[in-house]
């Protein structure tokens, strides 16, 4: 089932909107294990640091049913509102497109999927982060 969202962008236009005087939010949502395991994604200098809310919860992967109105929170927190640009981002696409919907359902208008995630798809032997995604960009990031 396809929800609706704003729309798809590349890692490199996430980051151009993040760096722009707009008020913009990454929302990284993918699991703990993740952020900790295999880094996490940076934001430019002086702007909102990444927002961190899985959108299932490890080990049991269960959606997390409060995972729309805690983010909204957050983004309202940080000083942005339902016209802010949002970015949500995991670790090839598919959950971030699912938390991107239901943000959008709470009433935040611009909502979008980064595509390819934290780290693309895997390569021929098996390792993600090389051909496509926010570290395959080049963008930055670190490990906890």
């Amino acid at each position: 089932m396809h929800h609706s969202y704003k729309g798809d962008v590349t890692p490199a236009e996430c980051w151009s909107a993040l760096e722009s005087d707009e008020p913009a939010f990454l929302v990284d949502v993918r699991t703990s294990a993740e952020w900790n395991f295999v880094g996490f994604p940076m934001t430019p200098a002086g702007r909102a640091q990444p927002f961190f809310a899985e959108w299932q919860t490890y080990p049991s992967m269960a959606i997390d049913g409060g995972f729309g109105p805690r983010v909204a929170e957050a983004i309202k927190a940080a000083g942005g509102d339902e016209s802010s640009k949002i970015f949500f981002l995991c670790r090839s696409g598919a959950r971030s497109m699912s938390s991107a919907a239901a943000l959008t359902d709470l009433g935040f208008a611009h909502c979008y999927n980064v595509l390819d995630g934290f780290e693309g798809p895997p390569d021929e032997e098996g390792h993600r982060g090389q051909i496509a995604g926010w570290k395959a960009a080049g963008l930055p990031w670190r490990q906890k």
